[in-house]
């Protein structure tokens, strides 16, 4: 029988639209980030992640197989990174040292190793167990760690992150799992009445002149937001929308804020 699982073993990768590498990214796979196995080629296999349910191709160098028990050994892992750009990750072994990224999902430690796939790591510094606990009192600064951060499409780490993504790996410091795409997160939470009841963590989330949610940011106040827009910013908000000031207009018109915890 043919193996149907995977995860990803290292630091960051591509998940395509197609089976190209020219193909558009259209997300990023992280260090301990597993998945079924949809279909196979010689050089790319489309996948289904298990975080949020995201379909996409990735070459197959870049991941390792793993067996039904692992598959359901990782769905049931609460640990990640912490807010720090490099976490360093030693293979057993080998001279091989990944520096892994902030919400990375990393095994249960013994003594600082921990076993993913067929391999051995010792991870220099410590794993956390969200907390949704701490989400109130914690949101602004988790959602600050990715300030100035570039803008890419398909993006889920200080290096390049999109609207989305950036809601999607604040959020996930706190164990509250958001879908992948803007308008999947519109479809969760509960939807407050008006902006002036928002406080920090709510997310907003704005359309097209279509009517289409294409952008999502996380409120500071009822006044400020926090969003991937050309790189992670803060900006001002009202009934209407985003207010840029360095462009003297409204860039997003507002459709909905939500609350999720």
């Amino acid at each position: 029988m043919n193996p149907t699982f995977g995860v990803c073993n290292l630091s960051l990768v591509s998940l395509r639209t197609e089976p190209s590498d020219k193909s558009e990214l259209c997300t990023q796979l992280l260090f301990g980030d597993h998945f079924t196995l949809v279909e196979m080629t010689e050089k790319w296999s489309r996948i289904l992640t298990a975080f949020d349910e995201y379909e996409g191709w990735v070459d197959n160098k870049q991941y390792a197989l793993i067996n039904q028990t692992e598959f359901d050994a990782l769905t049931n892992i609460n640990s990640i990174l912490a807010l720090e750009v490099f976490h360093k990750a030693a293979k057993s072994n080998t001279r091989s040292i990944l520096n892994l990224l902030a919400g990375s999902s990393i095994p249960h430690t013994v003594d600082g190793f921990f076993y993913l796939a067929d391999d051995r790591y010792k991870l220099e510094g410590y794993s956390i167990d969200p907390n949704k606990a701490e989400f109130d009192s914690g949101i602004s600064n988790a959602a600050m760690f990715y300030l100035d951060a570039p803008y890419l499409w398909g993006g889920r780490s200080i290096f390049g992150i999109d609207c989305s993504g950036f809601t999607q790996m604040v959020f996930k410091q706190f164990g509250i799992r958001l879908k992948r795409d803007a308008w999947q997160q519109a479809e969760q939470g509960t939807t407050l009445g008006f902006l002036q009841e928002s406080r920090a963590g709510d997310l907003a989330f704005f359309d097209n002149e279509d009517g289409r949610i294409t952008h999502v940011g996380i409120m500071l106040n009822n006044q400020q937001i926090i969003h991937a827009s050309g790189r992670v910013r803060i900006d001002s908000i009202d009934t209407q929308g985003i207010y840029n000031t360095e462009l003297n207009r409204y860039t997003h018109k507002l459709r909905i804020v939500k609350r999720f915890n």
